[in-house]
């Protein structure tokens, strides 16, 4: 059984100028770190021209499908029947990227057949993760 998923998305970016335009975004889930989920877009996505990763919790995008949900520098909510934003905050600004409802659900059932909702505590390496870090002391 494959241990991540990876699955290619359009998304729109919200933009005041030039314009909104479509932009190219891979949703990411691995059992490794089966708390999260990931949002990856390409460095034609970017105004530096680098990849732009985030990195924010599965139960955050679940409850962001359903109603506003985030704090911090993740936000999350339904925009109409077939939309869902996620705004993203950094210390130079906000990105405001508009993704299909039906491709988050998804992405996010995948999920839960690689790991359970409630069974991620399952999919943790504790004591590899424990040892690491004492490696780095």
């Amino acid at each position: 059984m494959s241990t991540a998923i990876d699955q290619a998305v359009h998304a729109r970016l919200i933009a005041t100028a030039p314009q909104s335009r479509m932009i190219p975004a891979a949703l990411r889930y691995d059992r490794t770190d089966p708390f999260a989920v990931r949002v990856v877009f390409p460095p034609i996505a970017s105004l530096d021209g680098a990849e732009a990763e985030w990195s924010f919790a599965r139960d955050l995008l679940e409850a962001g499908l359903r109603e506003p949900s985030g704090t911090g520098d993740v936000h999350i909510w339904p925009c109409g029947p077939d939309a869902t934003m996620l705004e993203f905050h950094t210390a130079d600004g906000v990105a405001m990227v508009q993704f299909g409802t039906r491709d988050l659900w998804h992405f996010l059932a995948r999920s839960y057949e690689l790991v359970p909702k409630g069974g991620e505590m399952h999919h943790l390496d504790v004591d590899g993760d424990l040892a690491a870090l004492l490696r780095g002391a």
